[in-house]
Protein backbone atom coordinates (compact mmCIF):
# COMPACT_ATOMS: atom_id res chain seq x y z
CA UNK A 1 0.00 0.00 0.00
CA UNK A 2 1.60 3.62 -1.13
CA UNK A 3 1.47 6.35 1.63
CA UNK A 4 0.79 9.58 -0.06
CA UNK A 5 1.94 12.93 1.18
CA UNK A 6 -1.18 15.52 0.89
CA UNK A 7 -0.19 19.07 1.06
CA UNK A 8 -2.28 21.92 0.92
CA UNK A 9 -1.66 24.40 -1.49
CA UNK A 10 -3.74 26.88 0.16
CA UNK A 11 -1.64 26.04 3.22
CA UNK A 12 1.15 26.73 1.64
CA UNK A 13 0.26 30.20 -0.27
CA UNK A 14 -1.55 31.51 3.17
CA UNK A 15 2.38 31.20 4.61
CA UNK A 16 3.68 32.51 1.58
CA UNK A 17 1.66 35.61 1.74
CA UNK A 18 2.41 35.77 5.52
CA UNK A 19 6.13 35.90 4.64
CA UNK A 20 5.74 38.52 2.44
CA UNK A 21 2.98 40.49 3.96
CA UNK A 22 4.36 40.13 7.89
CA UNK A 23 8.15 42.06 8.12
CA UNK A 24 6.34 44.81 5.62
CA UNK A 25 3.59 45.44 8.43
CA UNK A 26 5.64 45.26 10.73
CA UNK A 27 7.72 48.18 9.24
CA UNK A 28 4.85 50.04 8.86
CA UNK A 29 3.89 50.07 12.42
CA UNK A 30 7.37 50.96 13.56
CA UNK A 31 7.10 54.14 10.63
CA UNK A 32 3.36 54.84 12.53
CA UNK A 33 4.91 54.81 15.47
CA UNK A 34 7.81 57.15 14.34
CA UNK A 35 5.20 59.48 13.17
CA UNK A 36 3.30 59.73 16.26
CA UNK A 37 6.28 60.14 18.52
CA UNK A 38 8.42 62.77 16.45
CA UNK A 39 8.20 66.19 17.30
CA UNK A 40 5.58 68.21 15.48
CA UNK A 41 6.81 71.53 14.17
CA UNK A 42 4.97 73.94 11.99
CA UNK A 43 8.18 76.22 10.00
CA UNK A 44 7.99 79.67 9.37
CA UNK A 45 6.81 79.03 5.85
CA UNK A 46 3.57 77.41 7.77
CA UNK A 47 4.16 73.89 6.89
CA UNK A 48 3.54 71.54 9.79
CA UNK A 49 6.36 68.48 9.31
CA UNK A 50 7.64 66.27 12.09
CA UNK A 51 11.20 66.07 12.92
CA UNK A 52 13.93 63.89 13.54
CA UNK A 53 16.47 65.63 16.48
CA UNK A 54 15.44 68.32 19.35
CA UNK A 55 16.50 71.74 19.20
CA UNK A 56 18.90 70.32 21.69
CA UNK A 57 20.31 67.92 19.58
CA UNK A 58 20.15 70.12 16.16
CA UNK A 59 22.35 72.78 18.26
CA UNK A 60 24.95 69.75 19.50
CA UNK A 61 25.53 68.53 16.29
CA UNK A 62 25.53 71.49 14.34
CA UNK A 63 28.07 73.02 16.17
CA UNK A 64 30.22 69.68 15.99
CA UNK A 65 30.04 70.12 12.19
CA UNK A 66 31.25 73.92 12.08
CA UNK A 67 33.98 72.73 14.49
CA UNK A 68 35.22 69.90 12.16
CA UNK A 69 35.29 72.22 8.89
CA UNK A 70 37.38 75.02 10.70
CA UNK A 71 39.65 72.21 11.57
CA UNK A 72 39.61 70.92 7.89
CA UNK A 73 40.09 74.70 6.21
CA UNK A 74 41.20 77.61 6.45
CA UNK A 75 39.65 80.23 8.03
CA UNK A 76 39.77 83.74 7.31
CA UNK A 77 39.82 86.17 10.06
CA UNK A 78 40.58 89.71 8.98
CA UNK A 79 40.22 92.06 6.24
CA UNK A 80 37.51 93.48 3.89
CA UNK A 81 35.67 90.03 2.40
CA UNK A 82 35.80 88.89 6.35
CA UNK A 83 33.87 91.95 7.09
CA UNK A 84 31.44 91.75 4.56
CA UNK A 85 30.70 88.54 5.35
CA UNK A 86 29.85 89.31 9.55
CA UNK A 87 27.59 92.38 8.29
CA UNK A 88 25.85 90.31 5.88
CA UNK A 89 25.47 87.89 8.52
CA UNK A 90 24.80 90.00 11.29
CA UNK A 91 22.03 92.26 9.61
CA UNK A 92 20.45 88.83 8.35
CA UNK A 93 20.39 87.28 12.01
CA UNK A 94 18.37 90.26 13.63
CA UNK A 95 15.66 90.17 10.32
CA UNK A 96 14.70 86.38 11.36
CA UNK A 97 13.33 87.87 14.18
CA UNK A 98 11.06 85.44 15.96
CA UNK A 99 12.09 82.48 12.89
CA UNK A 100 15.47 82.91 14.66
CA UNK A 101 14.41 83.06 18.25
CA UNK A 102 16.93 80.43 20.01
CA UNK A 103 19.44 80.63 17.35
CA UNK A 104 23.00 81.07 18.51
CA UNK A 105 24.24 82.94 15.25
CA UNK A 106 27.82 82.35 14.08
CA UNK A 107 29.23 82.72 10.90
CA UNK A 108 32.85 82.12 9.31
CA UNK A 109 34.53 82.62 6.06
CA UNK A 110 36.88 79.74 4.72
CA UNK A 111 39.64 80.12 2.05
CA UNK A 112 38.29 77.63 -0.61
CA UNK A 113 37.28 77.82 -4.35
CA UNK A 114 34.32 75.99 -3.89
CA UNK A 115 30.57 78.07 -5.13
CA UNK A 116 29.02 77.32 -1.90
CA UNK A 117 27.97 78.27 2.04
CA UNK A 118 25.84 76.88 4.00
CA UNK A 119 24.14 77.22 7.52
CA UNK A 120 24.20 74.05 10.27
CA UNK A 121 21.41 73.24 12.29
CA UNK A 122 21.37 76.30 15.81
CA UNK A 123 22.71 79.15 13.12
CA UNK A 124 26.15 78.30 12.46
CA UNK A 125 27.33 79.88 8.81
CA UNK A 126 29.67 78.73 6.76
CA UNK A 127 30.82 80.72 3.52
CA UNK A 128 33.20 80.25 1.43
CA UNK A 129 35.75 82.78 -0.51
CA UNK A 130 34.56 80.85 -3.48
CA UNK A 131 31.11 82.08 -3.86
CA UNK A 132 32.26 85.36 -3.76
CA UNK A 133 33.01 86.27 -7.42
CA UNK A 134 29.34 85.16 -8.00
CA UNK A 135 27.53 86.72 -5.07
CA UNK A 136 29.19 89.85 -6.96
CA UNK A 137 27.21 92.70 -4.69
CA UNK A 138 26.77 92.79 -0.77
CA UNK A 139 22.94 92.16 -1.72
CA UNK A 140 23.77 89.09 -3.72
CA UNK A 141 25.65 87.26 -0.27
CA UNK A 142 22.39 88.31 1.43
CA UNK A 143 20.75 86.13 -1.22
CA UNK A 144 22.39 83.16 -0.56
CA UNK A 145 23.10 83.71 3.01
CA UNK A 146 19.25 84.21 3.56
CA UNK A 147 18.66 81.57 1.57
CA UNK A 148 20.93 78.88 3.78
CA UNK A 149 19.85 80.80 7.30
CA UNK A 150 16.34 79.47 6.13
CA UNK A 151 17.31 76.27 6.07
CA UNK A 152 18.32 76.14 9.60
CA UNK A 153 14.58 78.21 10.89
CA UNK A 154 12.93 75.92 8.56
CA UNK A 155 14.35 73.06 10.78
CA UNK A 156 15.09 71.23 7.50
CA UNK A 157 17.43 69.41 8.75
CA UNK A 158 15.85 67.98 10.85
CA UNK A 159 12.83 66.72 8.86
CA UNK A 160 14.14 65.06 6.20
CA UNK A 161 16.48 63.06 8.65
CA UNK A 162 13.31 61.92 9.92
CA UNK A 163 12.17 61.25 6.68
CA UNK A 164 15.01 59.10 5.72
CA UNK A 165 14.26 56.80 8.68
CA UNK A 166 11.26 56.62 8.11
CA UNK A 167 12.03 55.29 4.51
CA UNK A 168 15.03 52.79 5.89
CA UNK A 169 12.31 51.36 8.00
CA UNK A 170 10.12 50.44 5.01
CA UNK A 171 13.25 49.34 2.92
CA UNK A 172 14.28 47.28 5.68
CA UNK A 173 11.03 45.45 6.40
CA UNK A 174 10.64 44.82 2.01
CA UNK A 175 14.62 43.53 2.71
CA UNK A 176 12.82 41.11 5.04
CA UNK A 177 10.26 40.57 2.88
CA UNK A 178 11.81 38.83 0.20
CA UNK A 179 14.85 36.97 2.23
CA UNK A 180 13.81 33.94 0.18
CA UNK A 181 13.93 34.87 -2.93
CA UNK A 182 17.40 34.33 -4.93
CA UNK A 183 20.04 37.09 -4.70
CA UNK A 184 19.33 38.45 -7.93
CA UNK A 185 15.02 39.05 -7.94
CA UNK A 186 15.87 40.52 -4.53
CA UNK A 187 18.96 43.30 -5.67
CA UNK A 188 16.38 43.85 -8.55
CA UNK A 189 13.21 44.54 -6.28
CA UNK A 190 15.65 46.76 -3.48
CA UNK A 191 17.04 48.55 -6.18
CA UNK A 192 13.38 49.49 -7.73
CA UNK A 193 12.18 50.31 -4.74
CA UNK A 194 15.37 52.38 -3.81
CA UNK A 195 14.75 54.55 -7.21
CA UNK A 196 11.50 55.15 -6.75
CA UNK A 197 12.02 56.15 -2.81
CA UNK A 198 14.52 58.58 -4.12
CA UNK A 199 13.79 60.24 -6.90
CA UNK A 200 9.90 59.64 -5.99
CA UNK A 201 9.94 61.32 -2.13
CA UNK A 202 13.33 62.02 -0.78
CA UNK A 203 14.31 64.54 -4.11
CA UNK A 204 11.06 66.23 -4.28
CA UNK A 205 10.90 66.33 -0.50
CA UNK A 206 14.67 68.38 -1.56
CA UNK A 207 13.74 70.33 -4.00
CA UNK A 208 10.44 71.57 -1.84
CA UNK A 209 12.69 72.19 1.33
CA UNK A 210 14.40 74.47 -1.16
CA UNK A 211 11.83 75.89 -2.59
CA UNK A 212 10.87 77.06 0.79
CA UNK A 213 14.29 78.41 1.52
CA UNK A 214 13.86 80.33 -1.31
CA UNK A 215 11.01 82.27 -0.02
CA UNK A 216 12.09 83.09 3.39
CA UNK A 217 15.41 84.00 2.30
CA UNK A 218 14.13 86.47 0.18
CA UNK A 219 12.00 87.81 2.84
CA UNK A 220 15.06 87.79 5.61
CA UNK A 221 17.13 89.84 2.68
CA UNK A 222 14.48 92.05 2.16
CA UNK A 223 13.79 92.64 5.90
CA UNK A 224 17.77 93.36 6.35
CA UNK A 225 17.33 96.57 3.54
CA UNK A 226 19.03 94.33 1.11
CA UNK A 227 16.84 94.53 -2.75
CA UNK A 228 15.45 91.29 -2.99
CA UNK A 229 15.97 91.76 -6.65
CA UNK A 230 19.57 91.00 -6.70
CA UNK A 231 18.72 87.57 -4.87
CA UNK A 232 17.11 86.55 -9.05
CA UNK A 233 20.32 88.46 -10.75
CA UNK A 234 22.47 86.01 -8.39
CA UNK A 235 20.86 82.70 -9.50
CA UNK A 236 21.21 84.08 -12.75
CA UNK A 237 24.77 84.18 -12.29
CA UNK A 238 24.92 80.99 -10.67
CA UNK A 239 22.64 79.63 -13.55
CA UNK A 240 25.85 80.69 -15.94
CA UNK A 241 28.42 79.11 -13.77
CA UNK A 242 26.70 76.03 -13.90
CA UNK A 243 26.39 76.32 -17.85
CA UNK A 244 25.34 72.58 -19.43
CA UNK A 245 26.59 70.71 -16.23
CA UNK A 246 23.68 70.66 -14.17
CA UNK A 247 21.90 67.86 -13.86
CA UNK A 248 18.08 67.28 -14.88
CA UNK A 249 15.71 68.63 -12.31
CA UNK A 250 14.07 65.37 -11.95
CA UNK A 251 17.46 63.86 -11.03
CA UNK A 252 18.45 66.76 -8.72
CA UNK A 253 17.72 67.81 -5.14
CA UNK A 254 17.57 71.10 -5.80
CA UNK A 255 14.97 72.77 -8.49
CA UNK A 256 16.57 73.85 -11.76
CA UNK A 257 17.96 77.26 -11.86
CA UNK A 258 15.22 78.47 -14.24
CA UNK A 259 12.21 76.91 -11.83
CA UNK A 260 14.14 78.66 -9.00
CA UNK A 261 14.54 82.34 -10.70
CA UNK A 262 10.61 81.90 -11.89
CA UNK A 263 9.15 81.24 -8.30
CA UNK A 264 11.71 84.39 -7.28
CA UNK A 265 9.74 86.40 -9.71
CA UNK A 266 6.71 85.41 -8.05
CA UNK A 267 7.49 86.10 -4.53
CA UNK A 268 8.87 89.46 -5.41
CA UNK A 269 5.93 91.63 -4.84
CA UNK A 270 5.96 90.72 -1.19
CA UNK A 271 9.30 90.66 -0.60
CA UNK A 272 9.68 94.47 -2.50
CA UNK A 273 6.85 95.46 0.20
CA UNK A 274 9.02 94.22 2.93
CA UNK A 275 12.44 95.89 1.72
CA UNK A 276 9.98 99.28 1.59
CA UNK A 277 9.41 99.26 4.89
CA UNK A 278 13.54 98.76 6.24
CA UNK A 279 14.57 101.32 4.18
CA UNK A 280 15.46 104.31 6.55
CA UNK A 281 12.69 107.06 6.56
Amino acid sequence: MTVGLTINPIHMNSRGVLIRVVPIGIALLVVFFQFFSAEKFTNPAGRSARLGLSTEEEKKLGFQSYVEVLKQNEEVKSGPEYELVRRVAGRLAQATGDDGKGFEWAVSLVRSPQVNAFCLPGGKIVVYTGILPVAKTEAGLAAVMGHEMAHATARHGSERLFKQKATQTVMTGVQFSVGDMDYGQQQAIMGALGAGAQYGVLMPFGRDHETEADTLGLLYMARAGYDPREAIAFWQRMEEKAGRGAPPELLSTHPSHGTRVGNLKQLLPKALEEYQKALPR
